[in-house]
């Protein structure tokens, strides 16, 4: 059989969404695509994503089908939601289509040719909504994605799940390699032979493993905690890494990150805190940028998804913050809040907005749209080609098109801090 991964429920995980199908976001050491494929080991993989994005992810993964309805319709397949965080323990007995249900939510549908005739990314929620009128229904297990905190949330666990998953067993590298100074048992300790160690550097495993990419640097004075995992490239800094922590590739990481997914290609260097949050790739967070990710009344957090209020139904939450976008010396970011795609923000003393829609500038005190962009896809490319990466005409289409999306959210966040001024004004 084949699987396809479909990309759903997109909206309620912006920003990190807007630049990626669903299935391509972190949770553990892995994106949820390749949790999602472990689990069903098919033959042929492939995806249904927004049609914006096909471009661009057919370029970085060149061996999976894009949006191919003629592959997709040749055979009986399983279509996946991407947004599945599949069970540790799971085994699919194929009798017949059916679906796999998580509460009212499909996790995945086993369905004949027959029934994929008319399947694209344009139909699919109808053809969803067919199948579950239609096919009978069992529980699959596992649990779905629905916002940016939920990430976080599961985080911790998937890490510990990753590890045992994957058959790990502690690495100690050449005889010539340093390792760090193991807290806990030595087992839950990996360290891939190309890693760079340097000393007085601490490994806490008793709270979950710690697992070191290859390539990864850890510099002196780092304390990590685990569970977390340092991702390919990425040099550590210094660090506080506490637990709950995946840092993913080519990523530079000083001061202080607790329970936190940054992506990859993203720079925190100096100190400064992070906790409880979702950084996208590329992104910049200046000297002193910190978070809060509790409130001073042990409350209940609340984040904007789309200029909305959302209940989150937790007492930690940190912030959730899009893909280029950047932060000037000492930003501070209240509980919850939500920063789009290409934003900069340039602090003047208060806490930054909990909503900066995606392209917008927040200078002395006020949100205003950054417009030329042109000079942002500039920006783009310099940043990128100091790692060794392209701006090709994907990535631009690609932003143009975000661009274009969220202008009217733009608008309408502008008009109502305008309006909220006036009346605080009166």
């Amino acid at each position: 059989m084949h699987i396809c991964l479909f990309d759903e429920g997109h909206h309620a995980l912006e920003p990190l969404a807007l630049t990626r199908p669903v299935f391509d976001l972190l949770c553990g050491q892995t994106t949820l695509a390749a949790k999602q494929v472990r689990h069903f080991a098919p033959c042929q993989v492939g995806v249904l994503v927004r049609p914006h994005l096909a471009a661009l992810y057919r370029l970085q993964h060149p061996t999976i089908r894009v949006n191919d309805q003629t592959w997709l319709r040749s055979e009986p397949a399983i279509l996946v939601n991407g947004r599945w965080l599949p069970p540790e323990h799971f085994a699919l007995s194929i009798g017949g289509p059916c679906l796999g249900m998580v509460g009212e939510e499909i996790a995945y549908a086993v369905v004949g040719a027959d029934r994929l005739e008319y399947c694209s990314p344009q139909t699919l929620a109808d053809c969803l909504d067919t199948w579950k009128r239609t096919l009978p229904q069992h529980a699959a297990g596992g649990r779905l994605i629905t916002y940016p905190w939920d990430l976080v949330n599961n985080n911790a666990e998937q890490l510990c799940l990753d590890f045992r998953g994957a058959g790990l067993s502690a690495r100690h590298g050449t005889q010539e390699q340093r390792l760090p100074h193991v807290v806990g048992p030595a087992e839950k300790l990996l360290v891939d032979p190309t890693a760079r160690i340097d000393p007085l550097v601490i490994a806490d495993t008793t709270q979950g493993p710690v697992v070191i990419d290859r390539g990864a640097v850890v510099t002196a004075f780092t304390r990590l905690e685990g569970p977390c995992y340092i991702g390919p490239f990425t040099h550590v800094v210094g660090a506080k890494i506490r637990a709950g922590t995946t840092l993913g590739p080519h990523c530079r990481i000083g001061g202080e990150v607790e329970a936190s997914i940054v992506h990859g290609y993203s720079n925190k260097y100096h100190d400064g805190f992070l906790g409880h949050a979702y950084v996208g790739e590329w992104v910049n967070l200046g000297a002193g940028t910190n978070n809060s990710d509790l409130r001073n009344d042990y409350g209940e957090v609340s984040v904007s998804i789309h200029g909305q209020p959302v209940a989150t139904g937790l007492t930690k939450v940190g912030c959730f913050i899009g893909d280029h976008t950047k932060t000037g010396l000492g930003t501070l970011f209240n509980t919850g809040t939500n920063v789009g795609i290409f934003c900069n923000l340039l602090p003047t003393g208060p806490l930054a907005p909990k909503y900066v829609p995606s392209f917008t500038n927040w200078w002395t005190g006020k949100l205003r749209e950054n417009g030329n962009f042109a000079q942002l896809l500039e920006t783009a490319r310099t940043v990128m080609q100091r790692r060794g990466c392209a701006v090709t005409d994907a990535h631009a289409a690609l932003y143009r098109h975000v661009f274009e999306e969220t202008a009217l959210d733009r608008r309408h966040t502008y008009r109502e801090v305008e309006q909220r001024q006036l009346r605080r004004s009166a």
